[in-house]
């Protein structure tokens, strides 16, 4: 059995409720979408009273269940206007699974800024917010640590959450303490602060109580055999995400100097210092630390502690969206400058997917050249102190795009792309494209799928496959970069969770539930106002050609949706219906 917590901000009491069985496996994403649309929030603004922010943990939290740790936030997005549910690594998963708790929801607003403490014992107290108001992510997390202890992980608005910036996301605690592991994407950390939450603290203690404990620990143990076996987890153990910039920019799909090329550099004729081979070393070479897990008990440890030349700690992690967006996008081509401005954005607690999209945008606008680094801190410091500037950048790419009236502005359903030009990266980009999250790439990413030749038909399966099954990842809290042993073991996951639970679930259940939250939040985007006009890709990735591949966009949202029908036929999905089955 596990306790979820209704939290009343205005009131400040709590409703706890007891769960227990299937109710814990239907987790994470599928709990946050089932719970959004049966309260009906597709229509509220999204930064009102009326907005439910989700937190919700898998049925292995507290243990050391390999990459099993993810903490699942949702909501409708003040980015988007559609469904969000972005997800993190870190200790605040692990922390609240340690104490029995499978998740909580905020509702309402308080009063005065607060933090909630939530201890081992049970006691939840509101503490004021004061000390800790406008100041970054370290010296809040410090702080706050001085005040509670160090055996503690968080949850943490930033200084731009406070004012309700999109671009803001809510980070949670690294295994070192760190505020670093970033739930980044969809504006969630504006949310928080809509609601004036400063930080959530939530004590760590000890593994928590199952069904048969045993059967548990035998699947840690298989699962990790299985990974520590696997070519694709031994690659990213070594070169971490940083990794895919390598391959990326080989096929010729990395966005480069706001997606007018898919190459930085010809390999052929010149070292990608962006990649995550020269990363790798340059980093051994400073006493830096390639590999590094981002939550406790993961065996894939693709994060890293990235050094300046010095030896010195530029910032954790360094990966591969960030060095996508934030860097090759806007032209830079030396890691130093990532770390910089990815430890800046760390400390704001900001998605740097989104801000460096916008950065991009703010570049082709001609309001600097791409590549000044010095000229993204600048725009980062203006974010900080919330100036007008800062508060205009804040609100995202697609909103800056508008102001400063561009015309290839890199979004799908107000989101900024992720670092695969949908062009070359066919598969994901179609995953961007139909998602309900927005263009988010971890709802479907399959970037070195082969594509050549194949229909729109057979790539759009390929995507909503691997989407349902991402989906089915996200809700049980596993991280999505262990799927190469994940999506060919369900037998060992099912029967980890069973053993977990007491429950007798079938070993289909995961890709079934992975089907039915994506029915679920394609009823709550549609129901929000979404059409299909909203899936299509931006027109400058039909009408440019992307160099060096000479490849344009070849597939249309209609096309898209209309098999999307098909494949939901095909798999007994019922659509704009609430699966009747499960336990909510």
């Amino acid at each position: 059995m596990r306790t979820y917590l209704h939290f009343d901000l205005p009131t400040r009491t709590v409703e706890r409720e007891t769960r227990s069985g299937e109710q814990l496996a239907y987790a994470g994403r599928y709990y946050i979408a089932r719970t959004l649309v049966e309260r009906d929030v597709a229509t509220v603004d999204p930064l009102s009273a009326d907005n439910p922010l989700i937190f919700s943990v898998g049925p292995f939290a507290g243990t050391n269940f390999s990459n099993a740790n993810r903490i699942s936030v949702g909501c409708k997005s003040p980015l988007t206007g559609g469904i969000k549910e972005s997800n993190a690594g870190g200790t605040f998963g692990f922390a609240l699974g340690q104490m029995e708790i499978c998740g909580f929801t905020l509702n309402g607003v308080s009063d005065d800024w607060v933090v909630i403490r939530i201890t081992k014992d049970g006691e939840i107290t509101y503490d004021d917010a004061t000390p800790y108001m406008g100041k970054g992510n370290i010296e809040a997390a410090e702080l706050l640590h001085e005040k509670y202890g160090e055996k503690v992980s968080l949850a943490l608005c930033g200084p731009v959450g406070e004012y309700q910036g999109l671009v803001a996301g809510i980070a949670f605690s690294d295994p070192e303490n760190r505020p670093v592991r970033i739930a980044a994407r969809g504006g969630v950390g504006a949310v928080m602060g809509s609601k004036k939450v400063k930080a959530i603290v939530a004590d760590k203690v000890k593994m928590p109580t199952f069904s048969d404990r045993k059967k548990v620990m035998m699947g840690v143990r298989d699962y990790g055999q299985k990974l520590n076996a696997d070519a694709a987890i031994q690659a990213l153990n070594s070169r971490g995400t940083a990794m895919v910039a390598d391959i990326i920019n080989h096929m010729g799909g990395l966005p480069v100097r706001n997606f007018s090329s898919g190459q930085l550099v010809d390999r052929e004729k010149e070292t990608l210092k962006m990649g995550g081979e020269f990363i790798r070393e340059q980093n051994l070479q400073r006493g830096g630390t390639p590999t590094h897990a981002c939550m406790p008990g993961c065996l894939i440890q693709c994060s890293n502690i990235y050094a300046d030349k010095d030896g010195k700690e530029m910032v954790s992690p360094l990966e591969y969206e960030t060095i996508g967006l934030l860097g090759t996008n806007c032209g830079l081509s030396d890691p130093d400058d990532v770390a910089l401005l990815n430890q800046i954005a760390n400390d704001l607690g900001i998605d740097t997917i989104e801000i460096g999209a916008t950065l991009g945008v703010l570049m082709e606008a001609g309001q600097a050249t791409f590549g000044d680094h010095v000229f993204m801190a600048a725009a980062l410091e203006d974010v900080r102190k919330g100036n007008e500037r800062g508060r205009l950048l804040a609100q995202g790419t697609h909103r800056v795009g508008e102001h400063f009236n561009v015309k290839r502005v890199p979004v799908i359903k107000k989101q900024a792309i992720s670092a695969y030009d949908p062009r070359v990266i066919e598969v994901t980009g179609i995953s961007m494209m139909v998602t309900a999250q927005g263009a988010d790439h971890t709802t479907g990413n399959l970037p070195t799928f082969d594509c050549k030749d194949k229909t729109t038909e057979e790539l759009a399966e390929a995507s909503l496959d691997v989407q349902a099954l991402c989906a089915a990842a996200d809700s049980v809290g596993l991280c999505v970069f262990g799927r190469s042993v994940t999506n060919i073991n369900f037998e060992l996951i099912m029967d980890s969770i069973n053993g977990a639970l007491g429950t007798e679930l079938p070993i289909d259940f995961i890709p079934t539930m992975g089907r039915e939250a994506l029915v679920m939040e394609m009823q709550f985007n549609e129901k929000a106002g979404f059409t299909v006009a909203d899936d299509e890709l931006p027109a400058f990735f039909y009408d440019e050609k992307l160099q060096p591949t000479n490849k344009s966009a070849r597939h249309h949202a209609q096309a898209v949706n209309d098999y999307r029908l098909e494949w939901l036929s095909k798999h007994n999905v019922t659509v704009n219906a609430l699966p009747s089955d499960s336990p909510y």
